[in-house]
């Protein structure tokens, strides 16, 4: 059987390292390529605010080479899909027929992907989809994986979870109702080392901030106040 020609979908964080180890082996599938998205006037991943230089350094590591999707400050829907259609366009061109991710169970995010990548001819893979999340946790654990957290939800956790370790004691640590792989965006983490790396990336924490976004309208049209994000720093070494 000739492989699927796959690229993956890299957020930076612990559940695309997981999802990628698994597909790395699964003969079915030879990933030739990655794609990020990318603040390209903050110079940051996407939601997660990782410096591009560390993205850079987990690349180098994975040694799997990555495209980017590269957006303005505050982009809006219509930006954002035309920014990945014309990231998608050499990646076609190049024969993909797949792309993976690492989403575990947000049906409508996952329906929302599967819609878009059809439109091209693309089919999209799920390595961890429906996987029970306590369980994903302790492999990642136990495989030798390991993260920090970088960005953390104030709805739902204080600021003081935003960079410590991702390990058992962190997510024995989490409130009733949190996932343990924050699958509800309630934190998400830089791996920095794990059996899918070279050697582990060097970093040092930076500053914390506090970042306030508009929170989305109910069904009502009603918006409540807005939503804080602890965001934590960290720098290359």
């Amino acid at each position: 059987m000739i492989p699927h020609k796959t690229f993956f979908n890299w957020s930076t964080g612990k559940d695309s390292a997981l999802a990628l180890y698994y597909l790395l082996q699964d003969p079915a599938y030879e990933v030739e390529a990655m794609l990020t998205t990318l603040n390209a006037h903050h110079d940051r991943v996407t939601m997660h605010g990782l410096r591009r230089s560390l993205w850079q350094a987990q690349v180098a590591a994975l040694g799997i080479p990555c495209h980017t999707v590269e957006l303005p400050e505050m982009p809006d829907m219509a930006t954002y899909e035309k920014s990945m259609e014309e990231a998608l366009d050499p990646l076609l061109a190049a024969g993909h027929t797949h792309a993976a991710f690492g989403d575990i169970f947000l049906e409508d995010l996952k329906a929302y992907r599967e819609e878009k990548l059809a439109a091209t001819g693309l089919k999209a893979v799920f390595p961890l989809w429906k996987r029970d999340t306590a369980e994903l946790a302790q492999e990642f654990f136990n495989l030798g994986f390991e993260a920090v957290v970088v960005t953390v939800n104030g709805q739902v956790l204080d600021e003081s979870f935003a960079g410590r370790v991702y390990n058992a004691e962190f997510v024995a640590d989490l409130p009733e109702g949190v996932d343990p792989c924050g699958e509800n965006g309630e934190f998400h983490t830089f791996c920095y080392a794990g059996p899918i790396y070279s050697s582990p990336i060097a970093y040092t924490l930076g500053e914390k901030v506090a970042r306030e976004y508009p929170a989305p309208k109910n069904d009502d049209g009603q918006q409540g106040p807005p939503v804080v994000y602890y965001y934590q720093d960290l720098l290359p070494v």
